[in-house]
């Protein structure tokens, strides 16, 4: 049976009801059965904030995930670090099109790779055809290799060296596929157009002019600032040699505390449903580039490797396009041990949600039939179009 938590809403009984609160907390409670231990949910509109949570946070106590949690949002730094680059194009310090090589001299090289043939767009737009350097990380896949590392540091450099020990999945601009490399070479980039680390201008330029206080840039720090859900993670027995339609998981571990320098600025970030709302309402409500560089951002690419997931979804600049009931909205979760990031805004940036689910390896019930798609659609999909 469906644990329901406790609701909490933000703004009048008339706000409560025009944003079907009871809805979005049926939609939590569905992600159960999928599989999550806990869900925190926040849904900001222009009629008030509202609040669902289900679930754990703390399954062995017992206890709900937080109200105020701060969770690792994995990948959804890259909008954050895609913004500061953009940032700095719209200051007219570097360029899209400028190459990685312009840059950083000889860092993408060997095995085929050609840091003259990639520009910056193609890094943050997944085009750059750069191996993914966590397809060399066992540690994240095997849960003896997370043991034994989750408090080993991973520079960016090493980072990329592990991705430039593979040849290229496709030449620049032909394809796309979804690479973190791309995104821990930005980084580098920032530090190397401002003298300052890519962590210090996202800190500057979008984290303290937006008053985002609950936002976190890391580094190699393992903790997670209080409060905080426990993080679960369920690895495949048989690692990287699991069946994917039959992994076989082990069971649930801990995984609150480790360093995540190895995600770095493609996802080592921790925030708030409260701040990730905040940031991508800014974002899209023209608050953080200018209308030039925003409309580079939102410049998308066909992306069909993410249908299954996302049917129709396009990739722009650290941000997706998702078709949704009421046209569209625009997005990027994340996915990193311990915590799930889903979530969405619309392209006025009035509405704005935000899901956190404290694991990242969600394993259906017994009798439960997985989800044809993302998880977290119908939930954001009701919180953008139905609960308007």
């Amino acid at each position: 049976m469906i644990a329901v938590l406790g609701v909490a809403t933000a703004g009048t009984a008339a706000a409560d009801h025009r944003t079907g609160t009871g809805a979005l907390q049926r939609h939590a409670d569905a992600l159960l059965d999928f599989g999550a231990p806990g869900v925190l949910v926040e849904l900001d509109t222009p009629r008030g904030d509202v609040k669902v949570r289900s679930g754990y946070g703390d399954v062995e106590a017992g206890t709900p995930v937080p109200w105020k949690a701060k969770f690792r949002i994995g990948s959804y730094t890259k909008t954050f670090v895609a913004a500061t680059v953009l940032q700095l194009v719209g200051e007219g310090r570097m360029s899209l099109e400028d190459t990685v090589e312009r840059w950083l001299p000889g860092v993408v090289t060997g095995n085929g790779n050609d840091g003259t043939k990639i520009t910056v767009r193609q890094l943050l737009q997944h085009t750059s055809g750069l191996y993914n350097y966590l397809g060399r990380m066992p540690e994240l896949f095997l849960e003896e290799e997370f043991r034994k590392n989750r408090f080993r540091t991973v520079t960016p450099e090493q980072a990329v060296a592990l991705a430039m020990q593979e040849p290229p999945d496709f030449a620049p601009g032909t394809d796309w596929n979804y690479s973190n490399t791309g995104y821990a070479l930005a980084g580098m980039i920032i530090e190397r157009v401002t003298g300052n680390t890519w962590q210090h201008e996202v800190r500057t330029r979008v984290v303290g002019p937006l008053g985002l206080r609950d936002t976190y840039l890391p580094g190699t720090s393992p903790f997670l600032p209080v409060p905080h859900a426990v993080a679960y993670e369920r690895f495949p027995e048989k690692g990287l040699e699991a069946d994917p339609a039959d992994p076989r998981w082990g069971d649930p571990i801990d995984v609150t505390v480790y360093n995540p320098s190895w995600g770095g600025a493609a996802g080592d970030m921790i925030s708030t449903t409260e701040d990730g709302n905040k940031f991508l309402k800014a974002l899209l409500g023209g608050r953080v580039l200018r209308p030039a560089q925003l409309a580079e951002m939102t410049k998308t690419v066909d992306t069909p490797k993410l249908y299954p997931a996302w049917p129709g979804a396009r990739y722009g600049l650290g941000l997706m396009w998702i078709p949704n009931s009421c046209g569209g909205h625009w997005s990027h979760g994340g996915d990193i041990p311990g915590f799930k990031t889903r979530n969405g805004v619309t392209p006025d940036g009035e509405r704005s949600v935000m899901v956190s689910v404290n694991t990242d390896s969600m394993v259906p019930k017994p009798g439960v039939t997985p989800p044809a798609k993302d998880v977290a659609v119908d939930l954001i999909d009701h919180a953008l179009c139905a609960a308007k």
